[in-house]
């Protein structure tokens, strides 16, 4: 069924098979609230940040006279119009030269602990509906607590104390600051996480791991970054030449090959190594 919700509720084709499915889909979210099948955690962290290149330095008290960790971005390498910006995550961070005090925020969150236990039960008594029922909430539960969380964080910030937004507003992310993820397009790179994991110690705060493709586990799970600049926004690098994973590769500090592995859906060239 293609449709918005609320009204595809109401749609000439498929609003009756929307409400069965809405209402089954209380029923059983009634259930994991009350019986409390699921656990939600997270962790987050505002840190001391500036730019530096495309790269992000953060660190760990106010002196700022020391690294303590280091995230890389890309840059979309794409022609565009005269007036408009070939545009880098780190763009959105104060640079280290301009002497500003900026930050950059982290965080993990899940709601998934609890998930597998529950989708086995019910597969067991071939009731597949439900397991799947169980998963797709489990997933948009995960969702709603990475904006409730990132609704906090922009209050304990700061400039989001004066936010008076309506749901359809904070759906619509009608408010200052992004929060991308790493491998979205903006991020391409799913190994961020691992620097991620350290800083946060994810895995210990909250029971998510990371597999050795950085995949999380359990699977409803949001990770990623939060900006705070004004004029921040998402976009996408696009495809990616040699020249800027050659850059990226130095910045990272890895061998060209493993690179190229993580980033091989966004190059404009063909490795010499697979």
């Amino acid at each position: 069924m293609r449709g918005r919700y609320p009204s595809i509720l109401n749609h000439e084709k498929y609003g009756e098979q929307a409400r069965k499915l809405f209402e089954e889909a209380q029923a059983l979210l009634a259930r994991i609230v009350g019986e409390k099948w699921l656990t939600a955690r997270a962790v987050y962290g505002l840190f001391p940040a500036n730019r530096v290149g495309d790269d992000a330095e953060l660190y760990p008290n106010a002196a700022r006279d020391q690294v303590l960790a280091k995230f890389h971005f890309l840059r979309q390498q794409f022609e565009k119009k005269p007036d408009e910006s070939n545009l880098c995550l780190a763009d959105f961070i104060a640079p280290k030269e301009s002497g500003l005090p900026d930050h950059l925020g982290a965080f993990a969150v899940t709601t998934g602990l609890g998930a597998d236990k529950i989708v086995k039960d019910f597969k067991a008594a071939n009731d597949d509906y439900n397991a799947i029922m169980t998963e797709a909430l489990a997933d948009r539960l995960a969702e709603a607590f990475a904006e409730f969380l990132h609704k906090r964080v922009r209050a304990e910030w700061g400039f989001g104390q004066s936010e008076n937004l309506t749901t359809e507003q904070m759906i619509d992310e009608q408010y200052r600051g992004i929060r991308p993820a790493a491998g979205y397009p903006a991020c391409p790179d799913h190994s961020e996480k691992f620097l991620l994991w350290d800083l946060l110690g994810a895995e210990k705060n909250t029971g998510i791991k990371l597999t050795e493709s950085a995949a999380m586990w359990p699977g409803s799970s949001v990770s990623g970054l939060y900006f705070a600049h004004p004029k921040s926004r998402y976009f996408g690098v696009g495809k990616l030449g040699r020249d800027q994973v050659e850059d990226y590769q130095r910045r990272k500090g890895l061998e060209l090959g493993v690179i190229e592995k993580w980033l091989e859906p966004y190059l404009n060239y063909e490795p010499q190594q697979k």
